[in-house]
């Protein structure tokens, strides 16, 4: 699904109207927040996350040219701010303190997604947000490269070392017949 951004609406946007700004950002913060949620891993950072772009993209409405869609833009925005999140000083902090606290059992961390999450968590941010664009949110390379602020053939890269990297953590195993 494209997401032109309308016109008369980022026209309304752009001189200050609230309305217009919601209407045009309402169908994107899912998207949003489950990007910041693959990349951040926590829930109340990733609403964060999405909260302080919706705020930078409110004070940027200028910099949206006229005829861009509104989704690579706002995504963009949102990838930045999970990677400004991602380098600020409490990210460790927090981090160690999850891991330390973490009392899983192994038959715990058998269930499929848990599995998958953590596969996810060792791939390095730019692999992270080219497989996340592509597989989560079912984006066309094109626009995960406008996100990315990558080339497309940088994305074709990170996609396929982030999809090898992955497999490493789940061996096939054909069914016996």
């Amino acid at each position: 699904m494209e997401h032109a951004a309308d016109p008369d609406l980022v026209r309304d946007a752009k001189r200050g109207d609230e309305a217009a700004f919601t209407s045009l950002l309402r169908p994107l913060l899912e998207p949003a927040y489950r990007l910041a949620a693959a990349m951040l891993q926590d829930r109340q950072l990733a609403e964060d996350a999405v909260q302080e772009a919706a705020v930078k993209a409110w004070r940027k409405i200028q910099q949206l040219r006229d005829g861009t869609e509104m989704r690579p833009w706002f995504l963009g925005i949102v990838a930045n701010q999970c990677r400004t999140t991602r380098r600020g000083r409490w990210w460790g902090v927090l981090k160690i303190d999850a891991e330390r606290t973490n009392t899983e059992s192994p038959d715990d961390a058998a269930v499929q997604g848990v599995d998958l999450r953590n596969a996810l968590k060792r791939l390095r941010p730019d692999q992270r947000l080219v497989v996340v664009l592509y597989f989560y949110l079912d984006l066309p390379l094109e626009e995960i490269a406008t996100i990315a602020g990558v080339s497309l053939a940088a994305v074709r890269g990170r996609l396929y070392r982030g999809i090898r990297e992955l497999r490493a953590d789940f061996p096939i195993t054909e069914a016996q017949v």
